[in-house]
């Protein structure tokens, strides 16, 4: 590689700026270009702590011909505009999920930034994560054997604000998505959906028709087997009977041993975000697709759909994988 990408950012709230401290040192192939946000403060801010050329105007970054990719962490109902801006002005694309919170818009988008023949990546992070990398590269070799099981659970440690709320796509599409994209990284497609959840942690998710606890049933084209393991999720901590593998140090005194917990997803994944921009640059850089891509998105944005349906309805909902060239698409039955 001759140079390193260099990589305008538009948004710079919490998850930009992540994104913009790792373009600005971690991330060997790619170079902070410039930063966008509609907040004048925010934006010279930014552009000042990472000494990079700062604008208020999206339209500013994009016709700026040294820039070589965009990456995208705005609001969520403004993602899909803004890819397919960037990709007409012949940018790369990197995008926050979702691309859209409505099926059709993201539909549309994939076609559009597709059509302009550039790199649409969209973040997923743990998919660069080093433990789930190490784990799905032994799974792929063949050394888990048939899949049985496939157990994955999250618990923030407090509650979104209330704005954040609004506009978030709700539950299964904002948090559940994750998991959903792991399930078929991992394990492979999936063919039914059922979805348990309710508001206990906090009277604002039910004032905004949404939930703060579910359990998600993923049947896949696999089959099941056995697991002898418990975990149970409180208000005030979690208890797993298992046997886990710990990444860090344990401190043990008499009679206890403890170990430290990460307060939130980027103390968690410091590196997967690091490294889910890398790989995005040496696609830009080598030309070659990206490792996940904007049908990944719509795939697990069907199935968070599905989970909301069959939440909403109390029932199960069948789910219909397809394959459409590379890409696998999902139909998702409504219950009748």
């Amino acid at each position: 590689m001759t140079r390193r990408v260099r990589i305008g950012l538009a948004g710079l709230g919490r998850m930009g700026r992540i994104h913009a401290a790792n373009l600005s040192g971690r991330c060997p192939s790619a170079r902070l270009a410039c930063v966008y946000d509609t907040d004048a403060g925010a934006a010279r801010q930014a552009g000042e702590r990472f000494e990079v050329p700062w604008v208020t105007s999206y339209q500013d970054m994009l016709a700026d011909e040294r820039i070589d990719a965009v990456a995208i962490a705005t609001p969520t109902a403004t993602h899909a505009d803004l890819a397919v801006r960037a990709a007409r002005a012949g940018k790369h694309v990197f995008c926050e999920k979702p691309v859209s919170l409505e099926r059709q818009a993201t539909v549309s988008a994939i076609d559009q930034v597709r059509a302009a023949g550039v790199a649409f990546q969209v973040g997923f992070h743990r998919r660069f994560d080093p433990d789930w990398v190490a784990a799905v590269d032994r799974i792929r070799a063949g050394d888990l054997g048939e899949v049985y099981l496939f157990r994955t659970s999250l618990r923030d440690m407090t509650p979104p604000s209330a704005a954040f709320l609004a506009g978030s796509g709700g539950f299964f599409v904002d948090v559940t998505i994750h998991d959903l994209d792991a399930a078929r990284w991992m394990v492979g497609e999936v063919t039914q959906v059922s979805a348990h959840g309710a508001a206990l942690c906090d009277p604002r998710f039910a004032e905004a028709g949404d939930i703060d606890t579910a359990v998600v049933v993923l049947r896949f084209a696999a089959g099941y087997g056995y697991e002898c393991s418990t975990e149970v999720m409180g208000r005030q901590a979690t208890v797993r009977i298992d046997h886990p593998q710990y990444r860090h140090y344990e401190w043990r005194t008499p009679g206890w041993a403890a170990r430290g917990l990460p307060r939130d997803f980027e103390q968690r994944y410091p590196d997967a975000y690091a490294a889910e921009l890398e790989a995005f640059a040496r696609c830009v850089a080598e030309g070659r697709p990206p490792r996940v891509t904007a049908c990944d998105a719509l795939a697990a944005f069907d199935l968070a759909r599905a989970a909301d349906l069959s939440w909403r309805h109390g029932c199960a909902v069948t789910v219909e994988p397809r394959r459409v060239g590379p890409d696998v698409i999902y139909t998702v039955h409504h219950p009748a």
